[in-house]
């Protein structure tokens, strides 16, 4: 009698916690490129892409959230398309300035200094479904949050030193050989006389 009255509270606080926790994370979701480390020049645009993809075998996810930690010496913009993925489906979106697809994108301003990162994690937030959510079906829970650590590095700026123009290389190289045709001139002369 005493070993059920301990027992039964257990299971109960249990069988609570189960039905109000979040289901566990059935989603992959990684950073192109895959280290998250992105690197560019002072004024330059850098960016992230993703793949993301829903291992569940019977439930659909939905993306509802995208969240970074914060961003020095430049400007971010979200770039991110909250895809809706049916059970074992995937979606890779790689990072395009041109067209605005992929996740996140940093324009690093003119006077970041160089050497300068900003790192730190974007935090993927989703929810699952019975089935397509823009069809009618039914909400089932909150996912767990995912996260993807990334990183930004300011290169420094390329800096080359100016190439010799090719008319001083090419005058250069026919006065040596005038020069040299003219002293093995004298040689022979001498020599013959």
């Amino acid at each position: 009698m005493r070993n059920r009255l301990f027992r039964q509270p257990i299971l109960v606080t249990g069988l609570f916690l189960s039905l109000t926790c979040p289901l566990s994370a059935d989603v992959v979701f990684t950073l192109l490129p895959s280290d998250g480390k992105v690197f560019g020049e002072p004024g330059s645009l850098v960016g992230w892409g993703y793949s993301l993809t829903n291992t569940d075998l019977s439930d659909w996810f939905m993306s509802t959230d995208l969240n970074s930690d914060s961003f020095s010496n430049g400007t971010p913009t979200l770039l991110f398309d909250f895809p809706i993925l049916a059970p074992g489906e995937s979606v890779t979106e790689a990072f395009d300035p041109v067209n605005n697809i992929g996740l996140f994108e940093l324009q690093w301003d003119s006077s970041a200094p160089a050497g300068f990162v900003n790192s730190g994690n974007f935090v993927l937030s989703g929810q699952w479904w019975d089935g397509d959510p823009l069809n009618g079906e039914n909400f089932i829970a909150d996912a767990v949050d995912t996260t993807a650590a990334y990183s930004a590095t300011v290169n420094s700026p390329t800096t080359s030193a100016p190439e010799p123009s090719s008319a001083l290389l090419l005058g250069s190289g026919i006065g040596l050989v005038i020069l040299c045709g003219g002293i093995a001139r004298r040689r022979l002369a001498t020599t013959t006389v």
